[in-house]
């Protein structure tokens, strides 16, 4: 979770699952875990969003979109976290840790507004864990019937392999495209006023 929200692309919708199914097959640890797992999700998350703050409040846009290639944020994934901030303000934190994508870079803007940091750190933790814990009950209870899963999956393991690395390589493309384009595109010049004649 720290990783995914410091921009680094690791989903939790496959890392907090996980930590749900294995609370099942490694501990048998009733259900009331996954509140464990919520919070630790929710504390990762917070200390990653709080790199991505601080990149957002030292740097300003200009440096996020100039570095932000190097771990695929496009201008579009920005945007669409600057149009959500400036929307809703403050509470845009907590509410965007509940959706996919725009969770995930919702502490640049945060961070080039300067928000109060106790405040995002709060917003950051409770959406985050309401994010968290969702995901890890739903690993939860697909590991009790993993078995029988697993048994009805098994023939579409390479199928479901081929879909997930296409999945994969059209994300990396259209970001590296994504933070391309601005490079390629040819500066606009605008024309110098006309000189009044001298009388």
């Amino acid at each position: 979770m720290a990783i995914e929200s410091a921009c680094v692309p690791l989903p939790s919708e496959v890392t907090m699952p996980l930590s749900g199914w294995m609370l099942v097959k490694n501990k048998d640890l009733p259900v009331a875990y996954t509140l464990v797992a919520g919070f630790y999700g929710a504390l990762g998350n917070v200390i990653g969003s709080l790199v991505a703050y601080w990149a957002g409040a030292a740097g300003g846009r200009p440096f996020i979109l100039k570095y932000g290639r190097y771990i695929l944020v496009s201008k579009h994934d920005l945007d669409l976290a600057d149009h959500w901030f400036a929307r809703y303000g403050d509470p845009a934190v907590f509410f965007s840790r509940l959706l996919p994508v725009v969770r995930t870079f919702i502490s640049f803007p945060a961070g080039i507004a300067r928000m109060n940091v106790p405040k995002f750190v709060l917003y950051s933790f409770l959406g985050s864990f309401l994010w968290s814990l969702g995901l890890a009950y739903a690993g939860y209870v697909a590991g009790e019937h993993w078995e029988e899963i697993r048994r009805w999956m098994r023939p579409f393991d390479i199928p479901i392999g081929i879909v997930l690395l296409v999945l994969v390589g059209l994300f990396v493309y259209r970001h590296l495209k994504a933070n391309r384009r601005p490079e390629l595109e040819p500066a606009v010049t605008t024309p110098d006023p006309p000189i009044p004649p001298h009388l």
